[in-house]
């Protein structure tokens, strides 16, 4: 299949067969460099080159790229210099691993790709920083064309502001060019925090010496560029300085020479690379890729001898997933789905322990920048059941760990572990931590329930071996105060507080069930049948309490309202039956008569809903005209909304905008729909244990 369309749209999500039948999406933003909380580079506009490109936060962090042809110069990427015209945008294309724009002007058509190998059945491979940027030019008119191509990067990608000193420095590997910059200072895991960019470490520009290419730190190469065609001339050496417009930029110019209709292809690696990532309980630790000690130029060296194969091998997983979701859900929830995928992963850290274990972080964008929150991990863990649960499991590690110390004194599960990247303690609620601040019910219930999940998905009870005493002590919490919760907060704390909530009851009465399964698991029998028997109980009496004629309350001492019931999507994925099928039928029932433009609001409260949510109440649906109903408008409001950020899983259901939230791993919870059929999620659960070893690897 020809992975690249010309077409008439502006955009074009090129999904497998969604590619061939001409299904259309806009994203809000469009991924381009995205590996974790820290290097995540976005475009917020249709065109390349209406925007310059950003930090997932929003901070300026531009890419320029320029074309000559025939010695003219055009914009492909960035908004400025706005004096120089921009390309044609004929499409663009969006993957799980790739990004491509195909730009046409003067009788030449442009192809750039983002390729970012993204691939979690390979831990070192998903570790590693790199983003390939390629180039395939080809006349269209029949005639020859001069072609000369610059890209230009802004120091600024390197710091937190732009007003820090930086410093850029050119140095060599094996088979790059490599030009650098960071901070002055590197002041390493220096600032924990929501709104910041890290200002540790280096940004590499890495240019194949087998590439016809020119490289110069120099300001202002665009203009140069523009005007000569060439960035001739030595390097600008100066003393660290700020980097405002006049510090030096990394720059290279490639040489395409006379371009007729046979494609001349061209590329280079981006790359940020910092020697420790996370500290954790007040060890420093590194990147994956770098735990045993391989350095920089090591890790691009085999990044570029590995490109060739790694673009087949992520062009067939592309297409092998798209086709999957498409078949689990549909068109427009396969395209969803595919736009969350770079950002599920670029929203964690992936790490080595001291041991050798590997961890993995998720940072709270735009919420408070906690990391490791439980109440985040929980939603994004369908990505990671369905695509590689050791990543779960790596995720889940930390806090387990962390709750099992002595200065973890509370009976249920933790809410963070502090403030990306100090994975030192919790943060959420304050000094003192009192129990009301915490999330009790709801942090037990999804440590619990993810736990069953992860032990089932790898065949292995290790997890709920070596952390039996906490599970049991949560289970024993949720017993108690699981079926009618007190006053307190759930993962949608936006909300406030709420007594009696009938859908975090429901996670409750889960989650005994799921730890139910854990002790059969391990061969506690009497313990297991106790538990399934308390879960089975509370289900009866949950039903009974939630009645309100069509449809089950917000809360049980609360007439007239109602809620999405988004945690009862384990009852049928774990297979525990505690509820018959009428349960989810008639709120199924009830959620079609409240359909917004947008999308299914969270309750009865406001006309905000969150995108996860809305996916997994979807997906109680048996009828799939009703999955259509609630995901229709979502994909609608993917297309409209005017809010220009990173998927963002909070909005209002009416008018479309962003409430708050942005860039968040949450979203990989819309692979729920995707684990539910059972025979997909076997699939990929099986090639989440098979990595690819071609000869280069």
């Amino acid at each position: 299949m020809k992975l690249l369309v010309t077409c008439s749209a502006l955009c074009l999500f090129a999904l497998g067969s969604l590619a061939e039948s001409g299904a259309q999406m806009r994203a809000p933003a469009t991924p381009l460099v995205a590996h974790n909380p820290y290097f995540s580079i976005w475009s917020a506009a249709d065109k390349l080159t209406d925007a310059n490109t950003t930090h997932w936060t929003g901070s300026q962090q531009p890419i320029t790229g320029l074309v000559r042809i025939d010695r003219k110069p055009f914009r492909f990427m960035g908004r400025d210099p706005q004096n120089i015209p921009a390309m044609r945008q004929i499409s663009v294309q969006i993957t799980p691993t790739h990004t491509r724009y195909l730009f046409a002007q003067s009788g030449l058509e442009l192809e750039l790709s983002f390729f970012t190998p993204s691939l979690p059945n390979d831990l070192d491979l998903l570790s590693r920083p790199v983003t390939y940027l390629s180039w395939s030019a080809h006349s269209t008119d029949g005639a020859a064309h001069a072609v000369d191509l610059l890209l230009d990067v802004d120091p600024v990608l390197s710091l937190n502001e732009r007003n820090q000193p930086v410093t850029t420095f050119r140095h060599e590997s094996a088979a790059l060019h490599l030009l650098s910059t960071g901070s002055r200072d590197q002041q390493i895991l220096n600032r924990s925090g929501d709104d910041l960019r890290i200002d540790w470490g280096y940004f590499h520009l890495a240019v194949p010496k087998n590439e016809s290419a020119d490289t110069v730190i120099a300001p202002h190469s665009a203009e140069r560029f523009a005007a000569e065609g060439s960035l001739a001339g030595s390097d600008v050496v100066a003393m660290p300085q700020v980097a405002d417009w006049n510090a030096p930029h990394l720059a290279t110019v490639l040489h395409f020479g006379e371009v007729s209709s046979a494609p001349v292809k061209r590329h280079l690696l981006v790359a940020y690379t910092e020697d420790f990532a996370i500290e954790y309980l007040n060890r420093k630790l590194h990147p994956w890729w770098q735990r045993n000690g391989m350095s920089v130029e090591a890790m691009l060296d085999l990044a570029e001898k590995q490109y060739a194969e790694l673009e087949l091998e992520g062009s067939d997983f592309d297409r092998d997933l798209a086709a999957d979701l498409e078949k689990s859900g549909g068109r427009e929830y396969a395209s969803l789905a595919v736009l969350a995928y770079r950002q599920t992963l670029a929203a964690s850290g992936l790490v080595a322990d001291f041991d050798g274990r590997p961890m993995h972080f998720p940072k709270e964008n735009f919420s408070n920048g906690c990391i490791a929150t439980v109440d985040v991990i929980y939603p994004a863990a369908p990505f990671f059941l369905f695509l590689q649960p050791r990543l779960l499991e790596a995720e889940l590690l930390p806090v387990l760990e962390y709750a099992a110390l002595p200065r973890w004194k509370f009976p249920f599960a933790p809410h963070d572990l502090g403030k990306y990247p100090l994975a030192n303690g919790q943060v959420y609620g304050g000094g003192e931590m009192t129990e009301e601040d915490q999330m009790p019910v709801e942090e037990s219930g999804n440590l619990i329930l993810l736990v069953d999940a992860l032990e089932r998905a790898e065949n292995n009870n290790s997890l709920a071996d070596r952390y039996w005493p906490q599970l049991s002590q949560w289970a024993q919490f949720l017993r108690t105060h699981g079926l009618d919760p007190e006053n307190q907060l759930t993962t949608d704390d936006f909300a406030g507080h709420v007594a009696h909530n009938a859908n975090l009851s429901l996670k409750a009465i889960e989650a005994l069930a799921a730890y139910a399964d854990l002790a059969a698991r391990l061969h506690k029998q009497s313990i297991a049948d106790d538990y399934s028997a308390a879960a089975k109980n509370m289900a009866a009496q949950w039903m009974a309490m939630a009645e309100e004629g069509d449809h089950y309350k917000l809360a049980f001492n609360s007439p007239n309202t109602w809620s999405q019931k988004y945690n009862l999507v384990w009852d049928d994925l774990l297979g525990f039956h505690l509820f018959p099928p009428t349960v989810r039928e008639r709120e199924m029932a009830f959620y079609m008569k409240k359909l917004n433009q947008y999308g299914l609001p969270l309750d009865v409260r406001a006309d905000y809903t969150k995108l996860d949510w809305s996916i997994w109440t979807a997906t109680l649906a048996s009828d799939p005209a009703q999955f259509s109903a609630i995901m229709r408008p979502v994909y609608r409001w993917i297309n409209e909304t005017p809010t220009r950020v990173p998927l963002t899983d909070w909005y209002d259901t009416k008018n479309g905008r962003q409430i708050a939230f942005q860039a968040r791993s949450v979203v990989g919870g819309v692979y729920i729909k995707a684990l539910a059929n059972r025979e997909l999620a076997a699939k990929w659960n099986a090639w989440s244990n098979t990595v690819s070893a071609p000869a280069s690897r």
